[in-house]
């Protein structure tokens, strides 16, 4: 059976994750037993890769993957020449990121800026999603040159109208390569929008990349309802082979929690999220 690690990501506790914020937050990762961390990558230059892979060296903690975000003006789809080539230019920086510390994956909603939705018929999906893979496929091709694969995360519908499901985004990716793009699930949208968090893994199977886990409130993973067994072994069953990693965000820093509608604390405290969810997750995979 495949064997599952456990990662977690700096959002937790900063934004931007920058190499102040890496300094602080990899040692601590790496003393309370993470295996992986998540590097998100707002703008380029946040952190460089040569010093950043030497930190995760030191400290035993390897890279899961370079997290692309998508503020206002990243996009791929209906908007401008120019803002295609420069989100393009900003995949390609996360691609160059990803290969410079040995990360195996580019992750995230690659596509359209987070909380731009707009409404589409059929025939309108469908030329977006065509518009979508001209947009990806260059650096698609810039990614499985460098050895990296994209992983294309679908969001919840109050952040997106483009890719709310797994079925939507395997619908979406046809036709790109395999071993150059693929999904990100996040248990967070997947409670949302799937009715079966099980069932989307194994639709997903072979096309999951990477696997992003918090509780159905962002919070920390198991203090919910979701059926993680049952998500867990799906993962396990398709071949999944880790790391999952624990996103969640603090209600303290004002950029981030307002960009993650965070309006409450949602543990006794930012480590308890990943503490706590570390210990859950381990015994639920070991239990498997």
């Amino acid at each position: 059976m495949a064997t599952l690690t456990v990662g977690a990501n700096p959002w937790i506790w900063h934004s931007p994750v920058d190499t102040a914020a890496l300094e602080t937050t990899v040692p601590r990762l790496a003393r309370w037993g993470f295996d992986a961390v998540e590097l998100p990558l707002e703008n380029a230059g946040d952190w460089r890769p040569e010093p950043t892979a030497a930190l995760l060296r030191d400290h035993g903690v390897a890279p899961a993957a370079v997290v692309g975000v998508m503020p206002p003006g990243r996009d791929l789809v209906r908007t401008t020449p120019a803002t295609v080539a420069a989100t393009r230019d900003y995949l390609r920086r996360c691609v160059d990121a990803a290969h410079g510390i040995g990360a195996p994956v580019v992750a995230g909603p690659l596509y359209a800026a987070v909380g731009r939705v707009w409404r589409l018929s059929p025939a309108e999906r469908a030329a977006a999603y065509e518009e979508l893979r001209a947009g990806l496929a260059p650096v698609v091709e810039h990614a499985r040159a460098a050895g990296v694969v994209l992983a294309i995360e679908p969001l919840n519908r109050y952040e997106t109208s483009l890719l709310n499901t797994v079925a939507q985004t395997l619908t979406a990716l046809d036709g790109l390569p395999p071993d150059g793009i693929g999904v990100a699930l996040d248990t967070y949208h997947q409670n949302i929008e799937e009715r079966s968090l099980p069932a989307a893994v194994h639709a997903a199977a072979g096309r999951v990349a990477h696997v992003q886990v918090c509780a159905n409130d962002r919070g920390t993973p198991g203090a919910d309802h979701l059926d993680w067994p049952g998500f867990l072994r799906a993962l396990t069953t398709g071949g999944y082979q880790g790391p999952l990693c624990v996103e969640s965000f603090t209600a303290h820093n004002e950029t981030i929690a307002v960009a993650a509608s965070v309006w409450r604390p949602l543990a006794d405290g930012q480590d308890a999220i990943a503490v706590e969810g570390l210990a859950f997750l381990r015994r639920t995979i070991a239990a498997l």
